[in-house]
């Protein structure tokens, strides 16, 4: 009895240790909104509270580069389905971002720029110089000047405009690394579910420069711009279900996971895979998400090891060989970024919106300073 009191009463302390914990952790969460204003300023998209309606447009301290950094000033940036998943007030959002506030105030990861300053070490900051016309991965590029380590910056190729390049750096990197886990053969069948987005317009094209023949997967209204990008075939998930056809692809690039292991399955040829790229982009909520994140993390994953057909999934990664590739099929023409709207940095707010909302097709992308060439 006594061991049983005492069990008790220790799972009951740590019950309340945890709860104190949680609850100060909570109020501790913090960012820099109140930071005081010293010296340069520049404009920027501040994220102070969660919620996609409370961005604001604000004079923030100017970036100042470390000393293995690079200072850009930023031509164009575009958005990405996580800047929209890291500003939702979901309690699911709050684990990852900031409990009670947004840890990061900036917003924004890819960019496309004139590189103004570099940090005291070149060598580590890529070995840039001012006035080199970049683009690739850096944080906070909503915002007249950002700052990037360089592992993740490359040049732009100079016929390739600064709209164009801020286009490619996450979704294409998600695209061409996607299909690379999928092992793509020239010839090979491939099936893009979620082929409008994005993730999705790149994935068409890539599969195409690859050599195989392409199924787009879309709405009614996104036939065209499909067949567009070079789509062999087209799908109008309204009215035909891919997964009850009688066609087997070798690859199917899964940028929406909307259909159960078994139904993928059904039309994978005998040792097809099929890849996990997305659940949907910005427009699928919480709930969604969390249903497609379980199905692929621990069923189709998981059930996978018992059958010659493989669901893959991967992480996207920052890599400059990769961002030097995408970069010459852009200046070859073999892939055109679909960019659906242009905004200013003023505006930009409303471009957050609707990505949100799940409207867009291809980038948004939001111009900043300058007009680009």
């Amino acid at each position: 009895m006594r061991v049983k009191r005492i069990l008790k009463w220790s799972a009951a302390t740590i019950l309340v240790a945890l709860v104190l914990l949680g609850f100060i952790a909570y109020w501790t969460s913090t960012n820099d909104c109140n930071a005081p204003i010293r010296g340069e300023v520049m404009k920027a998209i501040k994220v102070c509270e969660y919620g996609v309606d409370r961005l604001q447009v604000a004079e923030v301290n100017k970036a100042v580069p470390s000393d293995d950094q690079v200072l850009i000033k930023v031509r164009a940036a575009s958005l990405n389905a996580l800047d929209v998943f890291m500003i939702r007030d979901t309690w699911f959002g709050r684990l990852f971002f900031g409990l009670r506030k947004p840890r990061d105030t900036g917003l924004g990861r890819d960019v496309a720029g004139q590189v103004e300053a570099v940090g005291k070490n070149p060598a580590a900051a890529g070995q840039f110089k001012p006035g080199d016309e970049v683009f690739g991965v850096c944080g906070a590029s909503l915002a007249e000047y950002a700052v990037s380590s360089g592992r993740g910056l490359v040049m732009k190729p100079s016929s390739v405009s600064f709209e164009e390049a801020a286009s490619i750096p996450l979704a294409g990197l998600t695209a061409l690394q996607g299909l690379r886990e999928g092992n793509i053969q020239s010839g090979q069948k491939v099936l893009v579910n979620g082929a409008t987005g994005g993730v999705g317009t790149f994935a068409v094209q890539i599969a195409k420069y690859l050599g195989a023949e392409v199924t787009a997967v879309c709405s009614t209204r996104n036939l065209d711009l499909v067949r567009s990008i070079g789509a062999d075939h087209v799908i109008d998930y309204t009215k035909e279900d891919f997964t009850k056809s009688d066609q087997r692809y070798d690859v199917i690039f899964d940028n929406v996971c909307n259909h159960s292991f078994f139904e993928r399955r059904r039309v994978l040829t005998a040792k097809g895979i099929c890849v996990l790229a997305g659940m949907g982009g910005a427009g699928v909520k919480e709930g969604q998400a969390l249903g497609r994140i379980a199905g692929n993390l621990f069923t189709a994953r998981g059930l996978s090891s018992f059958t010659d057909q493989k669901f893959a999934q991967y992480m996207t990664k920052v890599s400059k060989q990769d961002l030097i590739l995408l970069g010459d099929l852009l200046q070859a023409g073999k892939v055109r970024p679909v960019i659906e709207r242009t905004y200013k940095l003023n505006d930009a707010p409303k471009a957050i919106r609707q990505l949100d909302a799940g409207h867009a097709r291809g980038k948004l992308v939001i111009t900043i300073g300058e007009e680009s060439r």
